[in-house]
């Protein structure tokens, strides 16, 4: 394995819809990642809300389908885990999509209260 580009294409289906490469750069969603790596260094960290909440919108539709093809009778509810991330920014956009929180450790107790006092649900 020469390059970094080897090892992304032996273990992803790349290119995606997310990432690119333009003249030997790395893009996601078309904003060049060496820009953000030349400014804040690495390890980066990438968040993309919008496809938060697009996946959010998926997997909700995805069991509204299911319920009605296998007439379920019960409630469906889509909980975010906190423990996935618990920043402010990721559980705002994750509470514009009608969902509900699961919660895991006092620390997170701490977060929804938080949320909460804000107006967020």
């Amino acid at each position: 394995m020469k390059n970094y580009i080897d090892l992304i294409q032996q273990t992803f289906n790349f290119p995606t819809e997310e990432f690119s490469v333009k003249n030997d750069h790395l893009y996601f969603h078309g904003v060049p990642l060496i820009d953000i790596i030349n400014k804040y260094g690495t390890p980066l960290r990438i968040t993309y809300l919008p496809k938060i909440s697009q996946n959010i919108q998926q997997v909700k539709s995805h069991f509204e389908k299911a319920i009605k093809k296998y007439q379920y009778q019960g409630d469906y509810m889509y909980c975010y885990c906190t423990k996935s991330s618990h920043f402010q920014f990721i559980l705002e956009e994750i509470l514009r999509n009608d969902v509900h929180l699961e919660t895991s450790s006092a620390f997170d107790i701490e977060i929804v209260r938080r949320l909460h006092q804000q107006g967020q649900f």
